[in-house]
């Protein structure tokens, strides 16, 4: 069984930071791109940032671009979220995803509907 467990989310001041981690098990996913998702209180699941197996590209949204850092270890089949600079528009539930098919085409990174494996999720609140 394939599953994605986010943890290190939690509450912080804003300009805090923190660092989300999503391990996988069932499968490895050295050769699939990932990414990570959220969704704040009334509001859509949003793409947050994307990486390709390799580690060599990433993509962010333009509203996390230079605070937040996304990287992998395949050794431990394991993405992580460095999120700093913390804003309470910030706060939201933080999914990691994952592609089922290796080397997926960049332009479908920011698509939810192309991702096939998904995290339960890992809460983020930010106070100001």
């Amino acid at each position: 069984q394939v599953q994605l467990v986010e943890s290190g989310g939690g509450l912080v001041q804003a300009g805090g930071s923190l660092r989300l981690s999503c391990a996988a098990s069932g499968r490895t996913f050295s050769r699939n791109a990932m990414g990570w998702f959220r969704q704040a209180p009334g509001k859509e699941r949003e793409f947050v940032a994307a990486i390709s197996w390799s580690g060599s590209n990433t993509m962010y949204a333009d509203s996390v671009k230079g605070r937040f850092t996304i990287s992998r270890d395949n050794a431990k089949n394991t993405m992580f979220l460095q999120m700093n600079s913390l804003k309470p528009e910030d706060t939201a539930v933080y999914y990691c995803a994952a592609h089922a098919k290796e080397s997926s085409n960049p332009r479908t990174w920011l698509r939810i509907d192309a991702y096939d494996y998904w995290g339960q999720g890992t809460r983020v609140t930010v106070s100001s």
